[in-house]
């Protein structure tokens, strides 16, 4: 079966294949001079070149200080690739230049994105896998991987992603979007959520829909997914059309939620990057072109 058209996507490794080779840390080749991918906050540190933005290039171009230590992820245009997360304090010394790398940043390609979102996701688990969850040992790496192993207890732990769902719901012409209290005055989403223990995709899609709005739905159908960085995600899309019930927001999750069609859509749509504005695109094009209106 061939993969469905969600497939490329922001931060979805098919963005990158056609220059990407990935690799784990045992394979790092010291000395050798290559790319890199260096967060700061929510920036990426990129240099200036011809009127757009490079990676970084060479032995180690950035001094640091480092909050996560330089790690080898694989090959990028055949050179060796690191991500490395500078500390808040450090300084960005010329010619390169911070830039804004999250999902609503405009500044990075879209191949520049997924890679910023690759060095998030690695560089979360380093982070967090310094010390053993179960005895407070200090693992060490498991070669051919990015697992690993506590020196004292001998448990294993391997990068963790956390599965996501979210949903798109029609009637009619009409199409339900929701809006978060910490998100930009225009953006509208969609209904989205965890899941919880002893429940599949679809019993999460369910769940989350009643719980956030009071709505039943029917014809629940999975469309495509999209690794999420922030910080590990995978988020997998849904289609859905209105079965019944009355809107009532849940006040704890959700500023609002309302029904939007072409002749009254909303002020602003999800980010280009996000699999919710593809959903958008692909299932509710004349919403997403009356909202793109000037």
């Amino acid at each position: 079966m061939p993969y469905p058209e969600m497939t490329h996507l922001a931060y979805n490794r098919d963005a990158i294949k056609n220059d990407f080779i990935f690799g784990t840390p045992d394979r790092d080749v010291p000395g050798t001079p290559g790319y890199w991918l260096a967060l700061r906050g929510n920036e990426m540190v990129m240099q200036p070149a011809s009127g757009a933005l490079e990676l970084p290039f060479g032995l180690e171009p950035l001094p640091g200080p480092y909050a996560v230590s330089p790690v080898y992820v694989g090959t990028w245009q055949g050179r060796p690739l690191h991500a490395v997360r500078l500390a808040p304090e450090a300084a960005i010394p010329e010619p390169f230049v911070p830039v804004a790398a999250g999902y609503r940043g405009e500044a990075l390609t879209e191949a520049q994105l997924t890679l910023s979102g690759l060095a998030r996701q690695v560089l979360h688990w380093r982070d967090r896998s310094r010390i053993c969850p179960a005895c407070g040992g200090a693992p060490t790496e498991i070669t051919g991987s990015f697992g690993a192993r506590c020196t004292v207890c001998a448990r294993e732990y391997y990068p963790r992603i956390h599965p996501a769902v979210i949903v798109l719901i029609r009637r009619g012409d009409e199409v339900l979007l929701v809006r978060k209290p910490d998100w930009p005055a225009d953006q509208y989403g969609m209904v989205a959520g965890f899941v919880e223990f002893a429940e599949s995709l679809e019993e999460c899609v369910v769940r989350e829909v009643l719980e956030e709005t009071g709505l039943t739905i029917r014809d629940l159908r999975y469309v495509g997914s999209q690794n999420w960085p922030f910080p590990s995600q995978i988020m997998a899309g849904f289609v859905a059309e209105y079965a019944g019930g009355e809107l009532v927001v849940d006040k704890t999750e959700l500023e609002t939620a309302q029904w939007f069609s072409p002749a009254s859509p909303p002020p602003g749509l999800a980010p280009r990057t996000s699999i919710a504005r593809r959903l958008l695109d692909r299932h509710a094009p004349e919403l997403v072109a009356a909202a793109s209106r000037p």
